[in-house]
């Protein structure tokens, strides 16, 4: 999954907006919490960047050539995916 820097940064804010005007917390430093926001979703998206990149080689890495689009393909890579997720934890 790619998410332009941009698009983090819209998350990021309505995310600190959110859980502020829902009073669920009192920033001391609302620009330190903007800023971990954002660190915080860019480290997931590179996270399932890397999973998706691990998974679809594995796929590709196979003997048997499956080929990408197919209900095989999907089959193996939600596995693999699935896999290189768990076992990250």
């Amino acid at each position: 999954m790619i998410i332009s820097e941009d698009r983090q940064s819209h998350f990021a804010h309505i995310l600190t907006d959110g859980i502020w005007n829902d009073d669920m917390v009192d920033y001391s430093d609302e620009d330190l919490a903007l800023r971990l926001a954002k660190k915080a979703i860019a480290e997931f998206v590179a996270e399932e960047m890397d999973i998706d990149t691990k998974a679809r080689a594995k796929v590709a890495s196979l003997k048997r050539n499956v080929v990408e689009g197919s209900s095989e393909w999907d089959i193996l890579y939600k596995k693999y995916y699935e896999e290189e997720r768990n076992r990250r934890g």
